[in-house]
């Protein structure tokens, strides 16, 4: 391991520490931990104890004290969800948000394999035109003559900064869930008046799912792509009606998406001198799942990777930071592009004439500040429930590894568990940062491994955009 480190040409604070970790007694206890949080990056610290008692003889069956670990704390996974702060458990959130996505198209985690025969589509709703940008248009040239390559860093910024609107730019992203809402109500009513049905007989005939992901473009817009399900009453364990469908799903998320209007009040002093109207964006993309065009086919599969892939990642994909931003001058200090600075430093100006949206709050999001991954409450399962059968999977393992009875086997054994935790920080030393990350890059090569092997595993990080 030193040699190892050595050969990575470690920083003399990193190699000490690491040297320090590697000839302490703990070490090996120390890792152990670092690998039961998947490499965690910033790992949370608890200090506490447990008791595992019968409660009928008050025998102690299991005792654990922090006292007895690597400084004496407990080591778990931090659970963010973002990719730039922890890979780790942004590839288990991404997991979690995968399987709930597919289980909505295959049927899995209770809901019925039948789901499969019910009418749905990708749907993808964009933001409008807020001026010129550099961009790939198929075959042509760009508007400013140049043919760019796909890692351009100038593609997705304004042809001419000054004129781009980076007021209406925060504000639609600022407002973008609310546009959500109101596609979601008018699409329920653009249904019911496609089947000629009063909205209350449509309700009790059909009801709509959807599983939707918020993604940034390159040029700093949020757009949403959506799992939109047609369902029987009572959800996916019925079949629709036989006039919701997919031709009727299509031409009622075009009429709905048209019809939302969401008015942003003029600020003269703060230079918005007109009402804003905020609408979606022309480009409205509905694929039926099953045929993506150009002759490939979109899988379920592939939608559900594709959501996942974008629940772990926010407004760091444009040049944003991942993290808030106190005031315009930490933006130099943070190096942050031109074209992102613009549009935060946009949500810094507007937010003493809009207090009530939080502009400056939610700044380093460019102002968007709705969840970015939802879905509807029959859609299929919840993160919840995945995390639950998780931890019920370890807590298994745990009680067969201490010889302690099942309950699942043996219901009669009641066990009590009397616990007290307390938050002792987070983040890690130098060394540990070290260890954990390649406890990380040899999860995720084995992870490889197994994909190619198996041939038919999700790759989140890797899918194409």
């Amino acid at each position: 391991m030193t040699h190892t480190a050595l050969q990575a040409g470690l920083d003399p604070a990193t190699l000490s520490d690491l040297l320090r970790l590697a000839g302490s007694p703990g070490f090996d206890r120390l890792t152990e931990q670092l690998r039961r949080t998947g490499g965690c990056t910033s790992p949370i610290r608890l200090t506490g104890t447990t008791k595992t008692l019968d409660p009928a003889t008050k025998t102690v069956l299991h005792a654990y004290d922090t006292s007895v670990e690597p400084g004496g704390v407990l080591r778990v996974a931090c659970g963010n969800r973002r990719a730039s702060r922890c890979p780790s458990c942004a590839w288990t959130y991404a997991g979690d948000t995968y399987h709930l996505i597919r289980a909505g198209l295959v049927g899995d985690k209770g809901t019925p394999d039948t789901i499969r025969d019910h009418p749905r589509v990708f749907a993808t709703l964009t933001a409008p035109s807020f001026g010129p940008v550099h961009n790939r248009p198929g075959n042509r040239p760009c508007r400013c003559g140049t043919r760019h390559p796909e890692d351009a860093p100038e593609l997705g910024t304004p042809l001419d900064p000054d004129t781009y609107d980076y007021a209406g730019a925060v504000l639609w992203n600022n407002h973008a869930s609310e546009l959500w809402r109101y596609f979601t109500i008018y699409l329920r009513r653009e249904i019911a008046a496609r089947a000629g049905l009063t909205q209350k007989a449509a309700r009790e005939q059909s009801r709509v799912s959807f599983g939707k992901v918020a993604e940034y473009q390159k040029r700093g817009a949020v757009h949403f792509h959506a799992v939109i399900r047609f369902d029987g009453p009572d959800g996916p364990h019925t079949p629709p009606p036989a006039w919701a469908t997919l031709d009727l799903l299509t031409d009622a998320i075009q009429a709905a998406a048209a019809r939302v209007r969401v008015v942003v009040p003029a600020a003269p002093a703060y230079g918005v001198v007109q009402d804003l109207t905020l609408t979606w964006g022309e480009q409205l993309d509905i694929q039926p799942i099953g045929a993506f065009g150009h002759g490939e086919d979109l899988t379920e599969q592939a939608v559900a990777a594709y959501v996942a892939k974008y629940a772990t990642k926010a407004a760091e994909t444009t040049g944003s930071v991942d993290h808030r931003v106190g005031n315009k001058e930490a933006l130099i200090l943070f190096d942050v592009p031109d074209h992102p600075r613009r549009l935060l430093e946009a949500c810094m100006d507007l937010d003493a004439a809009y207090p009530d949206r939080r502009l400056r709050a939610w700044a380093h999001m460019l102002g968007f500040r709705g969840h970015f991954s939802t879905k509807s409450r029959r859609y299929s399962t919840t993160l919840g429930a995945l995390r639950q059968v998780r931890a019920d999977y370890r807590a298994h393992q745990q009680r067969t590894a201490l010889g302690l009875p099942d309950p699942d086997e043996h219901p009669e054994s009641t066990l009590l568990v009397v616990a007290h935790w307390t938050y002792a920080g987070h983040g890690a030393t130098p060394g540990e940062s070290w260890l954990a990350a390649n406890i990380r890059r040899d999860i995720k090569n084995n992870r490889d491994t197994a994909r190619e092997a198996l041939g038919d595993l999700p790759d989140y990080e890797d899918m194409g955009d």
